[in-house]
């Protein structure tokens, strides 16, 4: 059950400014003009870990189980592409709060079922990915900003988030593909 998750409540923007100590994700020298492609491997590599025997398992009290990791990549996949299509359609946007350890809980990641989380995932990886394919000349530096302040280009957009899905592969013991 998602309520015995102990609440992230970090803030992750720093990978913009250093790599991350864990997963080895270096946001600063990451290209963004790759967002597209790096998504759809990322995503692959998601698709594989939902198919493991352990998707159900939480290495121990506290920790998601893969398959609640992947109810989240695909979650923020969603919200981000969401924001990045606000952002590239309206002048700096407001984002709406998203809490994600209430979103766990509300949509019972642990009871959801992998095969279609795949497919769900796949989907909103694909969505997301075509929409960054697309930016072009000045629309990297268009910006929106987030509930807590945090301004984003479209170009700092995609490397923060980038970090997320890459880390979650890490969290849950899968390799990481070279970003």
């Amino acid at each position: 059950m998602a309520d015995d998750i102990v609440p992230d409540d970090k803030n992750w923007t720093w990978v913009l400014e250093r790599e991350c100590p864990d997963c080895g994700y270096d946001g600063p020298s990451f290209e963004a003009r790759r967002t597209g492609e790096t998504v759809r491997e990322i995503a692959a590599r998601w698709v594989s870990v939902l198919a493991r025997t352990d998707v159900r398992d939480r290495p121990r009290p506290g920790v998601w189980s893969p398959l609640e990791y992947a109810c989240h990549v695909r979650d923020v996949f969603r919200i981000m592409d969401h924001r990045l299509a606000l952002m590239l359609g309206r002048d700096d946007p407001a984002f709406e709060n998203w809490d994600q350890d209430a979103t766990a809980v509300e949509d019972d990641y642990a009871a959801q079922d992998p095969a279609v989380v795949a497919n769900e995932l796949t989907a909103a990886a694909a969505v997301f990915a075509a929409r960054y394919d697309t930016v072009a000349g000045d629309q990297w530096g268009r910006t929106g900003t987030r509930s807590d302040g945090a301004v984003f280009t479209v170009e700092s957009l995609a490397r923060y988030m980038v970090h997320d899905p890459l880390h979650h592969l890490w969290d849950v013991g899968e390799p990481l593909p070279a970003v």
